[in-house]
């Protein structure tokens, strides 16, 4: 963990070696992993029971923390805090804050229409829950596979490239099929 500066970035950490402002991937999976688990109880106990509430605060909390991430910052979300106290024994994995960013934007808007859709728009309880199903989708493809659907967007359509990513999908090229994986140090 780096020393805090005036310079630093509201969304990651600049840490030692590295010139970009970074987050702890194992940290991001741990935490969305937490949401998920709390957001998949919420989905079953509206799909079962037929009671929204679950899933009213669900969404509120999702909302909360994607808003915490992108504007009070990484250091106080408290899901990213649980996150990297459950991680705390495990080298980090430094990625590029920047593609987060974005894919914390996407959370933010989702969660912003969901919310939206369960209070104000009143919409029914099955479109309710299918909205709610696509962030679970989000987050379980985040945490289950590593798989960053914002950082994958940002490499295909920004013009600047990430940097830093997830598995080093940024610059790894997977063999072609029946080609063997070897490592090259």
């Amino acid at each position: 963990m780096s020393t805090p500066r005036e310079d630093d970035p509201v969304i990651g950490e600049y840490v030692d070696g590295i010139d970009i402002p970074v987050v702890n991937e194992r940290a991001v999976r741990a935490s969305a992993g937490l949401l998920f688990l709390f957001g998949i109880i919420a989905v079953m106990t509206a799909a079962l029971t037929g009671d929204l509430q679950l899933l009213r605060a669900f969404g509120i909390t999702f909302l909360f923390d994607m808003a915490m991430r992108l504007f009070v910052g990484t250091r106080y979300t408290p899901s990213l805090v649980i996150g990297s106290l459950i991680v705390r024994r495990q080298r980090p994995e430094w990625v590029g804050a920047q593609q987060k960013k974005l894919a914390w934007s996407i959370g933010l808007g989702l969660g912003f229409v969901s919310c939206a859709a369960m209070g104000f728009l009143g919409v029914s309880a099955e479109v309710q829950v299918a909205l709610c199903s696509v962030c679970l989708a989000l987050l379980f493809v985040e945490s289950a596979f590593g798989i960053c659907v914002g950082c994958e967007l940002q490499r295909l359509l920004s013009r600047e490239k990430p940097q830093l990513c997830a598995g080093d999908t940024c610059t790894y090229v997977p063999p072609k099929r029946g080609e063997r994986h070897s490592v090259v140090e």
